[in-house]
């Protein structure tokens, strides 16, 4: 019989999580007693819900069904509980964010700073890498990714909307001058880093598409260093609006083309599900979503 809400929670935070371990982290609680939770559900239910293995957990044909109606069951508790207490909760726990490095550094970093000063029971782990990072085996809460995933189970949440432009320094377009046609950024220093090497697609007027196909002596694995160069004069950089945005408005860096930009790569938020999303979660997305939103000019 399913009388016990916790254990109930445990499972449903296990799979969310992706493993005992992780599920532990998120819960504060010790992986003795989660392993035991899960062992007692399994026991007085008479059923095995997780099939474990070396690399990750899956979950039976019985594990799912559970899993599914467990989320509901839960979700309508924490709802009837949010209603009683609502306005006099205060958020708490780990709040675990996974975000590209110049993104992170210059958005992300500053709500989760804001987020603990104003919230005492909130703490942070922000995870800043420029590399997919898997959500759930990865334990995170949620993911900021520059660009909508084309085939994702996880649930997106647009941020703000976004694409990629093109700038350089005043000094580089002063003693290269300014190029007046996608054509013609074949003609100049075109800084290259992962997800712009080779050739820029751009948008124009009427929906007018060109690949230019661009080249440079310099070239690196992070879009921060491809950027600090074209900071420093050394050429033409195709970056995202809400990466140079702060660097165009104070005059470090020009548009260039201002009627073409990339393809549409707005700023998105993934989380395994809108049921039983932690308030600190809803918070830190709210947040996300303003800080973003005020912060944008036109690209």
């Amino acid at each position: 019989m399913l009388d016990d809400i916790t254990e109930l929670r445990t499972f449903v935070r296990i799979v969310t999580a992706g493993s005992l371990s992780a599920a532990g982290r998120d819960m504060n609680l010790a992986l003795s007693v989660v392993s035991k939770r899960l062992a007692s559900l399994e026991r007085r239910t008479d059923t095995r819900l997780i099939a474990r293995s070396t690399r990750r957990l899956a979950l039976t044909e019985e594990g799912q069904r559970l899993y599914e109606r467990a989320q509901r069951i839960l979700a309508e508790i924490d709802e009837a509980e949010e209603a009683l207490t609502r306005g006099r909760a205060e958020p708490q726990g780990i709040l675990r964010i996974g975000a590209p490095v110049a993104l992170g550094r210059m958005e992300v970093g500053p709500v989760c700073r804001a987020l603990v000063e104003a919230h005492p029971k909130i703490s942070v782990d922000l995870v800043l890498t420029d590399r997919v990072v898997d959500l759930i085996d990865e334990g995170m809460d949620v993911v900021v990714r520059i660009g909508a995933p084309k085939d994702s189970a996880l649930i997106v949440r647009k941020l703000v909307d976004n694409h990629r432009v093109v700038v350089a320094a005043p000094r580089y377009l002063d003693r290269h001058g300014v190029p007046a046609t996608p054509a013609e950024l074949e003609g100049h220093e075109c800084l290259h880093y992962p997800g712009a090497r080779g050739h820029w697609r751009l948008v124009g007027p009427g929906g007018a598409v060109v690949e230019a196909q661009v080249s440079s002596r310099l070239r690196s694995d992070n879009g921060d260093v491809a950027q600090d160069w074209a900071l420093a004069g050394c050429g033409l950089i195709m970056k995202s609006w809400v990466d140079v945005q702060a660097d165009v408005q104070a005059g470090r860096l020009r548009r260039v083309l201002p009627d073409w930009c990339g393809d549409p790569a707005p700023v998105c938020a993934l989380f395994p599900s809108h049921r039983q999303l932690p308030s600190r979660v809803r918070l830190f997305l709210d947040a996300m979503a303003d800080q973003l939103n005020h912060r944008a000019g036109p690209g």
